[in-house]
């Protein structure tokens, strides 16, 4: 049995909007000598959706492995930024380019001015209308809910996530969901969760302002996702046809309490292809955690 163990957690909230609002992260440095029980401790008692372990790494920068409070998953973009932004303030970068190893490869990272970008993956799609009605159930909507020409699809750029068009802001806002049934279809699709969207946002500024919910990883509803954030640029460009290299996303506005978060995606292109994409925000310090396991 591991000796007990006393590990620092920093928390920061990522892609806040006017340094308000965003995701908070738990950021873990020099986790090189936590076991995978460790940090799932860890994680349970920070009890944020996402912390961060960052460790040594021979194949990039930094190694990053990330737990909700229920398991280890791949990627996650807010906890990403997090990590990346409290790097760059200790001084801890080399310059404004970095890379993360992952579970499932390695990941750049650029750093603009004071916001962290994380690198994601060409998209790909898969069509789940077969189960749309069942989908529109578990969040208490009806087809007449939905952004007209606009069909529900599974997008991963690195992580899956069901997307689903609405047609305005009342309608994100007075989503209703029922938790049992999106980790049902969430587990028959592999979904990190649902990222419903509605393009009628408020401000000129923003391409379109969301809600995320993933009770399948122990989140209910999360302010900022900067792993849905890619897909959600993707489907903009690929299905919507917004041919922008640039969008910007709002989410959280609408979660009970609101958090408000502000999400950046730079699209790279070959042809008119999207070949990979960069996600990104600002990540504020905003407490320290001491624990012990």
């Amino acid at each position: 049995m591991d000796d007990q163990k006393k590990v620092t957690v920093q928390i920061l909230n990522a892609f806040t909007e006017n340094d308000q609002g965003g995701n908070p992260a738990g950021v873990v440095l020099h986790a090189d000598a936590l076991s995978h029980e460790n940090k799932l401790a860890i994680a349970q008692k920070v009890g944020l959706s996402e912390t961060a372990f960052v460790s040594r790494s021979k194949t990039a920068d930094f190694k990053l492995d990330f737990y909700t409070p229920t398991k280890q998953i791949a990627h996650c973009g807010h906890a990403t930024i997090a990590a990346f932004s409290y790097l760059k303030q200790l001084g801890l970068l080399k310059g404004n380019s970095s890379s993360k190893e992952t579970i499932d490869g390695n990941r750049k990272i650029e750093i603009q001015g004071d916001l962290a970008f994380m690198e994601q993956l060409a998209p790909s799609y898969v069509d789940p209308s077969k189960d749309e009605n069942e989908i529109l159930k578990s969040i208490g909507l009806t087809k007449a809910d939905l952004l007209p020409n606009a069909p529900i699809q599974v997008v991963n750029t690195g992580n899956s996530f069901l997307l689903i068009p609405v047609k305005d802001v009342k309608t994100l806002e007075a989503i209703t969901p029922h938790f049992d049934a999106i980790e049902n279809i969430s587990e028959a699709y592999d979904l990190i969760g649902y990222y419903v969207f509605t393009t009628d946002a408020a401000a000129h500024e923003i391409d379109a302002t969301t809600r995320m919910f993933a009770p399948r990883y122990g989140i209910l509803e999360e302010a900022a996702t900067g792993m849905a954030a890619g897909p959600l640029a993707s489907y903009l460009f690929d299905v919507l046809q917004q041919k922008q290299t640039n969008f910007k996303i709002q989410q959280g506005k609408y979660m009970s309490p609101p958090s408000s978060s502000a999400l950046e995606v730079q699209l790279r292109l070959e042809n008119e292809t999207i070949t990979g994409l960069m996600a990104g925000g600002k990540g504020v310090v905003a407490n320290e955690l001491n624990i012990e396991i």
